[in-house]
């Protein structure tokens, strides 16, 4: 993205005590917001703050907020209408809440497929409904940083009721093969739930395209404040019993909100929309949105690979996932240095400017599968649509700096 996208975000101008600019490759755990996103919760605060469904006018604008952000949100994923989009303060939370639904609806015995590559937010939920006698099955990981579809198409049966799978892996960049997943899950009658958490932020979601039932994320993944949003197909969220007080809205989207939100969040999630579809062109919002999001997917695959290249030159770097040439990765690295923990070297790279992640990111169990849970896990870095190729110039010696 050129300079003038740069430009909008306020903290990426943050230097370190020694005059050196910050460099961002923390996206994957959170990316920076531009100023578009802290002016509209700033201005819900000074002019809209109220609760919702009042008879005076800043709890109408709180009304028009919720709704405008629905509005929003469906555009960025394609949905048919803003009733298929439920607002929480969390993707984990909003799991574990149809987690809770699904219990009610599922009999003992039926059938649930998770994988060892996914988030645990996109796990744990699942796994819970083993208490209420609900089998849930595990698809390998493979040491390439894959899922085994064969192991996949293996466990699928006829009593397989939900496949819980992500779109990317927040840990290797693996982008799984949905539409495999999709026909195999009609086959068998199962809804589709996906995890684009890690999706989101990297390319154009189309839930129509996906064809999935339920698709969750997180907007402080592209560019906005901490909300977690839900897709669920037109007329699904109906047929589930989620937790709800019986004064709240019975009926979707309404069903999956329980509580007072976060209305000046919300107010930061349609800023963020509307940031990324002001960097576009086309005749309505989510023709927008899909240029920007393919252009973003493009300056990041080329930094990605940039990225990966020279850290691949380097002694005593070990790189995990797929390699960087396959065109749906996501722009999402992790690696291992050979003399030193990853703690211990993502202070250095911290020290110096560099923002990276240690550890298991939540991805635990592919970090269990992949025996580097004794090691601590890895390090971590993420392209995002603010990154430049200079700052991957600038990591990549400071990189090889640690490594003496």
């Amino acid at each position: 993205m050129n300079v003038s996208f740069r430009s909008n975000f306020p903290s990426l101008q943050g230097k370190m005590q020694n005059g050196s600019p910050y460099i961002f490759m923390d996206g994957p755990a959170g990316t920076q917001v531009p100023a578009q996103v802290i002016q509209a919760i700033s201005s819900y605060y000074l002019h809209k703050n109220a609760n919702a469904h009042g008879r005076f006018i800043t709890s109408a604008l709180t009304d028009k907020v919720v709704d405008d952000t629905r509005q929003a949100m469906a555009a960025f994923l394609g949905a048919k209408n803003e009733r298929e989009i439920s607002l929480g303060p969390n993707m984990t939370s909003m799991a574990f809440s149809l987690s809770r639904a699904f219990s009610r609806l599922f009999q003992p015995g039926d059938e649930v497929i998770i994988t060892q590559l996914d988030h645990e937010g996109n796990r744990g939920p699942w796994l819970a409904l083993r208490e209420k006698g609900i089998i849930v099955r595990e698809v390998k990981l493979l040491p390439e940083g894959r899922l085994d579809e064969d192991d996949f198409e293996s466990k699928i049966n006829e009593r397989t009721r939900l496949v819980a799978m992500g779109f990317s892996s927040n840990i290797l960049g693996t982008v799984n093969d949905i539409q495999k997943i999709r026909k195999l899950s009609h086959q068998y009658g199962a809804w589709l739930l996906i995890d684009a958490v890690h999706g989101a932020p990297h390319f154009s979601l189309d839930v129509k395209a996906i064809d999935c039932d339920f698709l969750l994320c997180s907007a402080y993944k592209f560019y906005g404040p901490h909300v977690g949003i839900l897709y669920a197909r037109e007329g699904l969220l109906d047929q589930l019993q989620p937790d709800r007080l019986r004064t709240a809205g019975q009926a979707a989207p309404d069903s999956m909100e329980t509580g007072t939100p976060n209305f000046a969040a919300f107010a930061g999630v349609t800023a963020a929309i509307n940031f990324l579809a002001s960097q576009g062109s086309g005749e309505t919002i989510r023709e927008k949105l899909i240029w920007t999001m393919e252009n973003i997917h493009q300056h990041e695959r080329t930094l990605f690979i940039r990225l990966y290249r020279g850290l691949e030159a380097l002694d005593c770097i070990h790189l995990w996932g797929l390699p960087p040439d396959i065109p749906t990765r996501a722009p999402t690295l992790s690696f291992s240095v050979s003399n030193q923990s990853p703690e211990v070297f993502c202070s250095f790279l911290g020290e110096n400017g560099v923002f990276a992640w240690n550890g298991h990111f939540y991805a635990l169990r592919a970090i269990e599968i992949l025996g580097l849970r004794a090691k601590d896990g890895v390090i971590r870095m993420g392209v995002s649509a603010y990154t430049t190729a200079e700052e991957i110039d600038n990591v990549l010696e400071i990189v090889k700096k640690g490594l003496l």
